[in-house]
């Protein structure tokens, strides 16, 4: 991700270079930090109580820096007990608080953010077990696939501030997840597009089209109404602005 005028990766390492930042305009080393192992999540910046954070889901757990100098502030350990698990959802700040999930009987947790400690105000096994796509938030309540992708996956929506289950869709099948107003952008491993509503009352579908074949599992792009997605073999953009016919 790009802070201000630094690149920032989270590629794991020894030597404290767990994490690293190069300058955006020249890549030279500015600063690294942690002995973490690597994930698939990104880092994600913002700013809590007036102050700037950087926050990485590494394979061991949430640790939160100080974007500009590379201090930690403080490590909270949340991954499986199983050594072949990944964490891969990047963390969803919500006001003063993240939200982490992940998969390999380990599920969802909210945290908190004191200055530079984190408190824990939920955490369930069962509620929103992230494997490789990052839920998303919309008024008080978290929109996201719950299970491994190789299993078929739920899609679930739980309330943010306790963490109870609003409604789900068993064996909903993987995929990847936008929001969008108050809509719901699925787009399906097997290529499919689905338009819901983001509501916690119920899930309800507005539209859906295949718009791509299968193994569609790359995160999709959302701009000026603009849909755009791709397979392992073809890309698509289609224009959202325009009602379905």
């Amino acid at each position: 991700m790009v802070e201000g005028d630094k690149v920032i990766l989270n590629i794991g390492g020894n030597d404290t270079s767990g994490i690293i930042a190069f300058d955006v305009e020249t890549g030279n080393y500015r600063w690294k930090a942690t002995e973490d192992e690597a994930s698939y999540s990104s880092p994600i910046a913002a700013t809590i109580g007036g102050k700037r954070y950087l926050f990485v889901f590494t394979r061991a757990g949430l640790t939160a820096l100080d974007p500009a100098a590379g201090r930690v502030y403080f490590q909270y350990p949340w991954r499986s007990p199983m050594e072949a698990s990944v964490n891969a959802a990047t963390p969803l700040v919500i006001g003063d608080t993240v939200f982490l999930s992940a998969s390999y009987n380990t599920g969802a947790i909210l945290l908190r953010i004191h200055g530079e400690q984190p408190e824990k105000i939920w955490s369930a096994e069962d509620a929103l077990d992230n494997h490789y796509a990052t839920s998303v938030y919309h008024d008080g309540y978290i929109y996201g696939f719950n299970g491994r992708q190789e299993s078929g996956p739920g899609l679930n929506c739980i309330e943010s501030r306790t963490g109870k289950v609003a409604w789900t869709q068993q064996r909903f099948g993987a995929g990847n997840i936008l929001v969008a107003g108050n809509r719901l952008l699925i787009l399906t491993e097997k290529g499919e597009l689905i338009v819901a509503e983001a509501s916690p009352k119920s899930f309800k579908v507005i539209c859906r089209a295949q718009v791509l074949p299968f193994e569609s599992r790359a995160y999709p792009a959302l701009a000026d109404g603009l849909f755009v997605a791709r397979s392992k073999r073809q890309m698509v953009c289609m224009d959202l602005r325009k009602p379905p016919e």
